[in-house]
């Protein structure tokens, strides 16, 4: 396999704008949960999340991912109403002061509050439990925007216990095969489904290992990928295997060198969206793997 394959031809579409996933894009996490594990409570006041927004865009992301509830293993589920206080300020406040050509995605399983993000700005819905809530995939279809399944077992609360494959790349190709035909049977366009392995979501070491090894093999779906690693368990598992002294014990912000490596394994293997806490060090890293991409093509 060539280092530098280019990323299959796909793009998506939503109100006036169209994605060109043949093009890697950065998405950058803005939390504005108070309890997210890895940022939590910093950037939940509005003001905070715009500059944050602002910030994440100037240093390379096309698109931005707004998520009102934590997912993270054993996280609380979010009251409906809380969901919609902390997401659709937010989007509206961004789309106001930042304009309409950032993406904006927002991350939720919650057919009430995409509708109230949507009506506000939003973009592209990002939803862990793959449009499974009810109502959810009848909305998707309604609103006619981009929505990202993702693979999951379960509940975050209940997804590690679910964590058994015979052979995970497989079955996860399999489920998620599944979950796009579920959707599309409900009114979803397929042209508008962007598939996400779920790295982190009943998953465990040796699974995250196989999977990021042939995510290439997720090509064969035939839609758009995104990737998403950042700053997760897995990561400070592999830093724990590494025999730095160091690294045994790591701060979610201090796996951001691997989870960059992570994304550009995950980018020559097909990964159109690597989705990112640390904007800028992951833009370093695609800015050299498309220029080298480019220049391997002359």
């Amino acid at each position: 396999m060539s280092l530098f394959q280019p990323l299959p031809d796909y793009q998506v579409s939503s109100r006036k704008k169209t994605l060109d996933l043949s093009q890697p894009h950065i998405m950058g996490i803005l939390n504005v949960t108070p309890d997210s594990f890895s940022d939590g409570g910093q950037f939940n006041a509005v003001d905070k999340a715009v500059v944050h927004c602002e910030r994440m865009i100037n240093e390379g992301a096309t698109i931005i991912d707004i998520g009102g509830e934590s997912t993270r293993p054993n996280a609380d589920t979010v009251a409906t109403g809380d969901e919609l206080q902390r997401v659709v300020p937010v989007v509206r406040a961004i789309r106001q002061q930042l304009g309409d050509d950032v993406w904006l995605s927002v991350d939720t399983s919650s057919p009430a509050v995409m509708q109230a993000a949507f009506d506000v700005g939003a973009d592209i819905w990002n939803d862990v439990r793959a449009l499974k809530r009810e109502g959810a995939a009848a909305m998707a279809a309604a609103l006619d925007i981009p929505v990202m399944l993702m693979h999951m077992r379960g509940e975050p609360a209940t997804m590690n216990g679910l964590a058994h494959y015979d052979d995970v790349v497989e079955e996860v190709s399999a489920e998620l095969m599944t979950s796009v035909k579920e959707v599309t049977s409900l009114g979803v366009k397929r042209e508008k489904i962007i598939i996400d392995p779920g790295f982190g979501f009943a998953k465990n070491y040796e699974h995250h290992c196989a999977l990021l090894k042939q995510l290439e093999s997720f090509k064969e779906i035939g839609l758009p990928m995104m990737f998403g690693i950042s700053r997760k368990r897995f990561l400070a598992e592999v830093l724990g295997k590494s025999g730095a002294p160091s690294m045994l014990t790591t701060q979610a912000k201090e796996r951001d060198s691997a989870g960059t490596a992570a994304g550009i394994f995950a980018l020559q293997q097909g990964a159109s969206v690597i989705r990112v806490h640390n904007v800028a060090m992951m833009r370093q890293a695609v800015s050299l793997w498309q220029q080298l991409s480019d220049y391997s093509h002359h």
